[in-house]
């Protein structure tokens, strides 16, 4: 029986039936009053609550959560500590370096080794040597006995200092080990940490290590700084909501994909916690969903990730681009929570805090290193004065001291010698001072030189100063701290974590149409499984539809698999959310004998599964005439009128271009007092709204029609997009907000058939500079117009109309003086497949563009007249109906 029991049984003793009791434990126990009954049951609310927060306490305490000190959990802290301990030099054996540590942490070599593991793979405290795992596709690291690890130089240099580190005893008493370690560094910051303790947890994200020494220096100088996480898997983040790693912020975080071809993707950098089986798993059950569409994957990773996605036939590299990052770990979303201990207790605080406490906990433990080390050379300075003067006033010769009869006497003739002295002592005189004197031997006597033993005093003193002046500029002292530590480490660390802006993907936009739509107009169903009816589109399991009814009625509905929606549908299509080019033409009758009207909205937002009406919800209201155009078009109706005596005009066209667009509950402009007979199609219209706006945003590599970015013009259904690489490859595409651009992408605007483009290359084929001026030819492929060796290289492109050049010479022709072109009179413009024009003989250093000094005269049409008339805008495909 333990102590504790025999303790609360002793408490208990003569206690009463149904007696409640407070024992030394703080918890109350009710004694039942029927010990013989089978059900018993002990009411002990008290020993519960107090053993629970206990255990909570020391889970938070003493595991799970980073001390704000150093950084560090506690098998951290005893593993560094029992590393230093066997530190020499050479690698240690992991399995070893565990055993060793059991003597500080009491949880087993399991947990042990795993800490291990992880700081290890973190690349900053320890230098390993064998198979310690794979951070990219998850692999374990080999078993204890075959992987060996040593301390780093870094950590050899910023975590240790015994004379400025607290101890206390080890949890058994044997061995001291440090409360916390006296790190000069925020490691906390660049390591980064998560833990789940009872009721809290903590998630610091890792920072960049030449990002913290500038903000722990911008700090010191009192200068504004901000940090954002940067991870050893690479990626993109998004940073907007961080709010400096206070909990309720946020990071999005993806992997860079990237392609190369139309039908091959590439990732190459993965997220924040993903592994490269945990991003494929989850690829491959988006593809299972039909969220994708891809044929297979391949996972080539090793020292880098490389992931490689072939897609379908007929499918969206673009697109799909967008769909993993909506549908898979391409995307992820990580939201820290600054959760630190600081003063034996748990604080929630942000990464700024964090940083600047640990810059001031640096700044002292350097003044108290200096204090120590000015203390140290004090001493020095005084045993050699001490030294020296009893050496060269041969103390050790005088009659009285070599008549001394004992030690006691001989030390008094020596403190009095000393008295004249004392001046040029740092200190007093003590009898320690004294006995180190008589131990002195004689070979060290003879070998004294005193002009060595005055030099030596000198260096003491200017240490000394040195001390003290650092002393006296703390500041200054630890900003060159941080300094020397990027100067000596910095560059094996940079940043990897690429910063963007990342825009919203709406997965409806982007998900793979995976499904078809189908209607019966006869029986009132709707569904992707009536296979044997009407075909109305492509669609996604999570899209949404609209229903438009022949009363006005309308809904929006998911994709079902067959529902019945009434038999009068007029209209079924795929409902896109705030698309505000979609227009319905619309003519119907209010009431069963009101007038007829005309209207034109947009559905931009409304409640799914809730009924809408067109008209103003008068019994007998009718849909007469019925259109949807997806870019806003107007078209012309003719209007049948009912026969009837006296009625002048029987018949007339209305153009429904003369109705403004308005909401979705407007009443619309009357379109006849007369009763309707019928309504049919005139002439098909174009657009009212005009050309779509678009934007080019060179911080995400997307075009958008929000306004971010550079404006590329308005533009019409036939107008394309040129895009320009620094490879010097071309291609033309469309102006759909899906579509993605490489990073290396130079020139991205609107296509412009008879612009004139100068172009300096580095022809390897030549070995020599080339000249070319020529117009892009219209494809959608890509073309490359510097030459097919992969080892030529655009130097210089310009839509310049008269551009002038700078050659700068370079090699064996330095000495000569640059030269001015000017390009259109060097050469005239050819096909964009000629090779151009060598700009000279001597060896070129550089091309450079020039102001120009002509300009064309401009005129309505443009720089130059066009002899093409413009195409006529496409009719819109949007069949109306009518009644």
């Amino acid at each position: 029986m333990s102590d504790e029991t025999k303790g609360t049984n002793e408490e208990l003793d003569g206690v009463t039936d149904g007696e409640v009791v407070e024992t030394s434990s703080n918890s109350s126990y009710e004694v039942p009053e029927n010990t013989d009954s089978q059900d018993i049951f002990h009411h002990i609310p008290g020993m519960y609550r107090t053993w629970f927060l206990d255990y909570a306490s020391y889970v938070i305490l003493e595991r799970a959560v980073p001390h704000l000190d150093d950084g560090l959990k506690p098998v951290q802290r005893r593993i560094l500590h029992s590393m230093k301990r066997l530190d020499d030099g050479r690698y240690n054996k992991v399995a070893n370096i565990v055993g060793h540590t059991m003597q500080f942490h009491p949880h087993g070599d399991a947990s042990i080794g795993g800490a291990l593991v992880t700081l290890g793979q973190k690349d900053l405290l320890i230098d390993c040597q064998g198979n310690w795992g794979n951070i990219l596709t998850g692999d374990s690291a080999a078993a204890p006995r075959y992987i060996e690890a040593r301390l780093s130089k870094f950590a050899l240099d910023v975590v240790f200092s015994p004379k400025v580190t607290e101890w206390k005893a080890s949890y058994d008493g044997r061995n001291k080990e440090p409360i916390t370690l006296p790190v000069k560094f925020p490691l906390l910051l660049a390591q980064g940490v998560e833990g789940i303790a009872v009721g809290l947890s903590s998630k610091i994200l890792p920072h960049n290590f030449n990002e913290i020494l500038d903000a722990a220096v911008a700090y010191l100088n009192d200068e504004p700084f901000e940090l954002y996480p940067d991870f050893q898997t690479g990626g993109l983040i998004d940073v907007s909501h961080y709010n400096d790693g206070e909990r309720g912020g946020r990071v999005r975080v993806r992997a860079k994909i990237s392609k190369i071809d139309n039908k091959t993707l590439v990732i190459n950098d993965i997220p924040y916690g993903k592994t490269t089986n945990v991003l494929i798993d989850s690829i491959l059950k988006a593809n299972e969903k039909g969220k994708i569409n891809i044929r297979k994957v391949e996972d080539n990773t090793s020292d880098h990730a490389e992931i490689i996605i072939h897609l379908e036939s007929k499918t969206s590299s673009d697109k799909t681009i967008d769909a993993l990052y909506a549908f898979t770990d391409c995307e992820v979303n990580i939201s820290p929570c600054c959760c630190v201990i600081h003063d034996k207790k748990p604080m929630f605080t942000n990464v700024s805090s964090m940083l600047k406490m640990s810059v001031d906990r640096t700044k002292e433990l350097l003044r108290r290193e200096l204090l120590i080390q000015r203390g140290e050379l004090l001493e020095q300075l005084h045993y050699c004065s001490l030294e020296k003067i009893f050496i060269e006033e041969r103390i050790y010769k005088d009659k009285k001291f070599e008549e001394s009869k004992n030690v006691d006497a001989a030390l008094d003739h020596i403190a009095t010698r000393l008295e004249p002295f004392r001046s040029l002592f740092v200190r007093d005189v003590t009898r320690e001072d004294l006995q180190r004197l008589l131990e002195i031997k004689m070979a060290r006597i003879l070998k004294f030189n005193s002009d060595k033993s005055e030099e030596q005093i000198v260096a003491l003193k200017q240490q000394i100063e040195s001390v003290d002046y650092n002393l006296e500029h703390l500041v200054a002292f630890t900003i060159a701290w941080y300094k020397s530590l990027k100067n000596k480490y910095g560059e094996k660390y940079p940043r990897l974590t690429e910063i963007r802006n990342f825009e919203t993907i709406e997965a409806s936009k982007v998900v793979e149409a995976n499904e078809k739509l189908y209607v019966n107009w006869a029986e009132g169903f709707v569904g992707t499984a009536l296979k044997k009816d009407d075909f109305v589109c492509n669609c996604s399991d999570i899209d949404d539809i609209i229903l438009i009814h022949k009363d006005g009625k309308y809904q929006i509905i998911k994709v079902p698999d067959k529902k019945y929606v009434g038999k009068d549908i007029i209209h079924v299509n795929v409902f896109r959310k705030n698309d505000k080019r979609t227009v319905y033409n619309v003519a119907y009758r209010d009431g069963k004998s009101g007038f007829n009207y005309l209207k034109r909205f947009a559905i931009t937002g409304v409640s799914r599964d809730k009924d809408y009406d067109i008209t103003q919800g008068t019994p007998g209201s009718k849909i007469l005439y019925f259109s949807a155009n997806s870019n806003a078009e107007a078209e012309t109706i003719h209007v049948v009128l009912k026969p009837r005596l006296r009625l002048k005009v029987s018949a007339f066209d209305r153009d429904f271009g003369e109705i403004a667009i308005k909401g979705r509950q407007s009443m619309g402009n009357i379109l006849t007092k007369n009763e309707v007979m019928r309504i049919t199609l005139k002439q098909r219209g174009s657009s009212t709204l005009g050309g779509r706006s678009v934007w080019f945003d060179r911080d995400v590599l997307r075009l958008n029609y929000d306004g971010r970015g550079e404006p590329l013009g308005d533009f019409q259904s036939e107008d394309k997009i040129l895009v320009v690489s620094s490879k010097g490859e071309y291609y033309l595409s469309g102006f759909e907000d899906t579509n993605h651009f490489d990073e290396d992408v130079k020139i991205v605007e609107k296509f412009d058939p008879e612009k004139i483009w100068t172009v300096a290359l580095f022809d390897a084929n030549e070995g020599f500079k080339y000249l070319k001026r020529f117009r892009f030819e219209v494809t959608s492929k890509r073309q490359n117009f510097i030459g097919e060796n992969p080892k030529s290289v655009m130097l210089l492109i310009t839509d310049t109309y008269y551009p002038r050049l700078k050659l700068v010479f370079g090699g064996k022709d330095a000495h000569r003086e640059p030269l001015e072109i000017d390009a259109d009179e060097f050469i005239g413009v050819k096909g964009m497949k000629a090779k151009g024009k060598r700009l000279h003989t001597w060896e070129i250093q550089s091309v450079e563009e020039l102001e120009p000094l002509r300009f064309p005269e401009k005129s309505e049409d443009g720089y130059e007249s066009s002899d093409e008339s413009e195409e006529d805008a496409s009719q819109a495909n949007d069949q109306p109906t009518l009644f």
